[in-house]
């Protein structure tokens, strides 16, 4: 039951990370891994998927400015200017490769949104976002394995 419960809060941290709300995940990952209580395979792809998962929700936060404008986003859910600006500059320059960036602090959150608001395909956008945000999680897995 441990698992159960420490799996279901990797999830709720990774999850709640992704969106526009100012979260962290990877303290909760790493201190999972070194408290041992869960195997780590399933945490990565926990945190994984739910990290994905929150971004699948600012795609779709996107999609409703596109098509309604911000005021049908609640106060607290609407983009800050400036971070929602550096993250279309990034998507303008950079364009579909920029997704797999998402995992990244201050941008990549945003970034997630833009995608929304300039209808990037959803499939095509869970992919490239899950390939990012493995990434990222597989590295702390494997920088804390080293020093373990």
């Amino acid at each position: 039951m441990e698992a159960f419960w420490s799996l279901a809060g990797m999830a709720g941290a990774a999850f709640v990370a992704a969106t526009l709300l100012p979260a962290q995940s990877e303290a909760v990952f790493v201190g999972l891994l070194a408290a041992k209580s869960v195997d780590p395979l399933a945490l990565f792809l926990t945190a994984s998927l739910a990290n994905t998962a929150g971004s699948v929700l600012n795609w779709w936060l996107g999609r409703l400015i596109a098509q309604h404008g911000v005021e049908a986003l609640p106060a607290r859910l609407r983009p800050d200017p400036t971070r929602f600006g550096k993250a279309q500059g990034w998507f303008t320059r950079f364009g579909w490769p920029s997704l797999l960036f998402a995992w990244l602090p201050i941008v990549g959150d945003p970034l997630t949104f833009v995608a929304g608001t300039l209808n990037y395909p959803l499939l095509r956008f869970v992919l490239l976002v899950l390939i990012g945000k493995a990434g990222r999680y597989a590295a702390l897995w494997a920088g804390w394995t080293s020093l373990a």
